[in-house]
């Protein structure tokens, strides 16, 4: 079944149609490239001819019979212009984004079958609605963050969820990398990192509270080859891959690997292992020459494997205690000048901003960085509510909105006792869809500083990819939507509309084989009974 522009997620700027009955694709159809367009070139010639079983075969100059792929440099580069005629369609963006955006469009309005891996019917035609579509997004930071610490994501998982992003116009993966319970990037000059801290001897099995458990060993890793081959995956489909190594909290892990970087002075850090339970965790690094010299080692390697001008450092909670009770630490501060174990961690916080600075990258960092003061060139993702990213915009810096209140992911989607592992606040597909990434308190000039917004998912009782898909869909949806399109106010958008986009959307994603969330509540299978959640009940704050 073909669709039309009606049915797109996310909404489109300008649309219009039917002009045409439609352009036939079929066996004969030719698939013409411009310089500058071979990423889209490849994708649809493997993708969208791989599902509807489709040569796609290099064409000549005539656009007639084809699908003729361009760029047109006075666009906005993720701009683009989609035309379906009898004769052909032509995709036309401001640069090779654009143009990949306009394919992921065509797919759409082709259907679900296009979606698929393999042809249901192999050269039967598919008509593509006749209109015209232009298009370009509201924000140009549009991501998930995806937590593969607590539970791993083998690497073919990661390789999907990057086609998922791409399916919805994100253009952001922020990887969480490493945490108390899982360091997992192969580390050449540290190799314990992995070796150590990559598994641990059992899970948590719920909420932290529970007493129940998951005696089965964790772990994974990627190797090096792995992240170049992830890395290069996301960048055929026009996707940053934002790399977080979190310091200096968040690190047993590291330290369970390599006890000398924890505060060894007022903690016995050789018997650290691996964190097998959930929360913020008291060992955290020490403020040493040492801890950082390691880090820049760290670094360094991680630099060579992420081109993204962002580099995420965590920063975020950071309990003080072991700083408080440490000599050494003590003897930091006051050798340093920087008053408290607030002014340490901002001190921790400025060496890394400046290394990466002089290497060309940008430090990005959780909102606990405010605190102490900031480094000059450092970009805050605001998770714990507005408040950080409005100060920090009010500041000067440059912002990601992700709320916990509005787009922790691993908040539960219902208040019924059939919801999985409940978690936090309930967070339905509409309050998705009406968060609202641009506070309102920033003036025009600040809000410039907000350079958009992502889904976080931390992956603590989401012990595998179904778990994650059930928690992830089809609330991303919601959040593509509202970081791609130019919306009306948050109480005046027609979710009405949206959920009835969501119906060939649902096809869609069924036939990705994703496990999401049916709009009437879980599937038997996607039920944990008996499992403790943490919910919490009540409208969330607007802080």
């Amino acid at each position: 079944m073909t669709l039309t522009f009606e049915e797109l997620i996310p909404a489109p700027s300008h649309a219009e149609g039917p002009h045409t009955e439609g352009f036939l694709l079929n066996s004969s159809t030719a698939l013409r490239a411009a310089p500058g367009t071979e990423s889209t070139e490849r994708w649809l010639r493997s993708t969208l001819g791989g599902a509807l079983g489709l040569p796609l075969a290099p064409g000549d100059g005539s656009a007639d019979g084809a699908v003729s792929l361009e760029i047109d440099d006075s666009l906005a580069p993720e701009a683009y212009r989609l035309t379906v005629g009898e004769r052909g369609i032509d995709i036309v963006g401001g640069a090779a984004p654009g143009v990949f955006w306009g394919a992921q469009t065509l797919r759409q309005l082709i259907g679900a079958d296009a979606f698929r891996r393999a042809p249901l019917r192999a050269g039967v035609p598919h008509t593509v609605p006749g209109c015209l579509i232009e298009d370009s997004p509201r924000f140009r930071w549009r991501g998930m963050m995806l937590d593969v610490a607590r539970h791993f994501m083998p690497k073919d998982g990661v390789l999907r969820y990057l086609d998922l992003l791409a399916a919805h116009k994100l253009n952001v993966f922020h990887f969480h990398l490493s945490d108390d319970q899982g360091w997992r990037i192969e580390i050449k000059r540290y190799p314990k990192l992995t070796e150590v801290g990559s598994w641990r001897p059992r899970s948590k099995w719920g909420h932290r509270a529970s007493e129940l458990w998951n005696d089965t060993p964790h772990g994974g890793y990627y190797t090096q080859d792995d992240i170049r081959e992830i890395v290069a995956y996301a960048h055929e489909r026009h996707i940053a891959v934002v790399p977080e190594i979190d310091i200096p909290g968040h690190s047993q892990a590291a330290i369970a690997a390599y006890p000398e970087l924890g505060n060894t002075d007022v903690v016995d850090t050789a018997s650290l292992g691996v964190w097998d339970t959930w929360g913020v965790n008291p060992n955290v690094l020490a403020p040493t020459e040492n801890t950082l010299r390691f880090y820049e080692g760290v670094f360094e390697e991680v630099l060579e494997l992420f081109p993204s001008t962002f580099i995420h450092v965590g920063g975020d909670e950071c309990p003080k205690d072991q700083w408080k009770a440490s000599p050494t630490a003590q003897a930091r501060i006051k050798e340093l000048g920087v008053g408290d174990e607030d002014g340490l961690q901002s001190w921790f916080i400025r060496h890394f901003d400046t290394w990466l600075t002089s290497r060309g990258r940008r430090l990005i960092g959780w909102d606990e960085i405010l605190e102490g003061g900031l480094a000059d060139g450092a970009t805050v993702s605001s998770w714990r509510g507005y408040g950080g990213g409005i100060a920090a915009a009010k500041a000067g810096h440059d912002v990601v909105m992700c709320p916990e209140q509005q787009v922790y992911l691993d908040h539960r989607q219902g208040g019924g006792a059939d919801e999985p592992v409940p978690i936090g606040f309930v967070r339905t597909l509409e309050d998705v869809y009406r968060f609202e990434p641009l506070p309102s308190q920033l003036t025009a000039d600040e809000a410039r500083h907000v350079l958009g917004t992502q889904a976080n998912v931390w992956t603590e009782v989401m012990e595998h990819h179904a778990r994650v898909d059930y928690q992830v869909f089809p609330r991303l949806a919601a959040l593509a939507e509202v970081a791609w399109s130019t919306l009306p106010a948050s109480a005046e958008r027609d979710f009405a509309d949206f959920e009835r986009r969501m119906v060939p959307h649902y096809a869609r994603l069924d036939a990705l084989g994703v496990d999401y969330r049916p709009p009437g509540g879980p599937l038997p299978w996607q039920q944990r009974p008996g499992v403790l959640g943490r919910p919490i009940d009540g409208v969330p704050p607007n802080v």
